[in-house]
This record gives structure tokens, sequence and C-alpha cells, in this order.
């Protein structure tokens, strides 16, 4: 990839169809998100195919009300907190993903959340997991806009990176070390970058937690009245 390489405004295109699409389908390893510099993310698809674990249910655990789950790739999580007896519905850019999310019974659409969606500025609960603080490489926009789509006083639940990052990167997804789709942003934010751009969206932190290897870490924020 080259550095020069043109900036796409629209992040769909990456996570629609190609490798990630496919391996929503036949779970595998290998998939990458690298830019020109050599900086590199391993894509966990594996374990995001996979059935909730003890991490995701306390995600889960701490939801209330109705949930939407922004990015829920292959639905363990709208499985998960469905079968806790919440209203819950997933959305995502990959038509395979939503199909995946409804074969485990769950309520999913193909939807970006920059889109119009449905009960915005209703949802008690919004999801923000594995990585997807990313989607669209400008945090504070992302926050802004869940913002929007959550009541007053609602919930949001977001995964952060382990280490203490704050970047914004142009990326591609790579099989190996082949580039496999175009260029897109995306960002990269620790748990003290994401508290203090929440401060600046519309957010009152909650709660911070990791799960217990350390691998995994997240922040409950409370929507401003």
């Amino acid at each position: 990839m080259s550095a020069a390489a043109p900036m796409r405004t629209n992040g769909h295109e990456p996570w629609q169809s190609g490798p990630y699409a496919e391996a929503i389908c036949v779970p595998g390893e290998g998939l990458t998100l690298r830019d020109a510099e050599g900086w590199c993310l391993p894509l966990d698809v594996r374990r995001w195919c996979a059935q909730a674990d003890d991490t995701d249910r306390g995600v889960v655990d701490r939801c209330v009300g109705r949930v939407l789950d922004i990015g829920c790739g292959a639905g363990r999580l709208v499985e998960e907190v469905s079968r806790r007896g919440h209203r819950v519905l997933g959305i995502d850019v990959c038509p395979t993903a939503v199909i995946s999310t409804v074969c485990r019974g769950g309520t999913a659409a193909s939807l970006s959340v920059f889109e119009p969606l449905p009960g915005e500025g209703r949802w008690d609960t919004a999801l923000l997991v594995d990585g997807n603080i990313g989607i669209g490489g400008d945090p504070r926009r992302l926050l802004k806009r869940i913002r929007r789509v959550v009541r007053d006083r609602g919930l949001l639940i977001a995964e952060a990176a382990p280490a203490d990052v704050d970047e914004r990167r142009r990326v591609r997804i790579h099989t190996g070390q082949t580039a496999a789709s175009p260029v897109f942003a995306w960002a990269t934010v620790g748990t003290r970058a994401l508290v203090q751009h929440g401060r600046t969206s519309g957010w009152t932190p909650v709660e911070q937690w990791a799960c217990t290897s350390g691998e995994r870490h997240f922040v409950a924020l409370r929507a401003r009245a």
C-alpha cells in the first residue's frame, strides 16, 4: 500500500465482501489490518464467530433495556443478549454478518451506524466491541453519533485497545501479507483516550474494567441529558 494511496471516505466496501465476509462463513486465521508504515492489527474473526465467552457475558450482564449492537459481526453478542430476554438489534455493513446473526436467532439489519436507524434516540444500551471504536477513523464523530442514537441517560459499552494509544491510520485488510481491500480510515483508542473522547462527545464515564487475562478492556459511558 502506497502512502499516497487515495483515502476512501466510505468505509463500508472493505467489510461488505471479500476476505472478511468469507471468514464469517469459514472462520480462520491470518486476517489483519495494516498500514503503509508497518502497523498491524490481527482480526480475531475466529473468536468473533464463536459463542459468547465469559468476557462477553460480563458485557451483556451490564446491558439494560433495548440493546443496539453496532458492528454485530457474526452475531454472538446479539444471540447472548437475546437469550437474556432483551430486545436487541444488530447492525452491520456486511450482509454475510447479518445473515449469520439471523441464523443464530437474532434480529439484524445491513446498516451503518451513520445511516438513519430504527428506534433512533430510544435505545437504552449501545454496544461497540471488538475494536469497533475504530469505525470511520474518527472516535469523537462516532461517539457523538451514538449519543444521538441512544436515549437521554442511555448506556454505551465500548471496548478499548489494551494499550494506551489514540491513533488514526489509513489501512487495508490483508490476507497474510497480501492487501485485499481498498484503503480506509481506522482508529485505535485505549481506555484513557476513550474516556476523554467520551467526555467531549456527550458522555460521562461510569465504569472501567478488563477481563481476567487483561487482554480486553472496556468502558461504560452514560449519555448526558
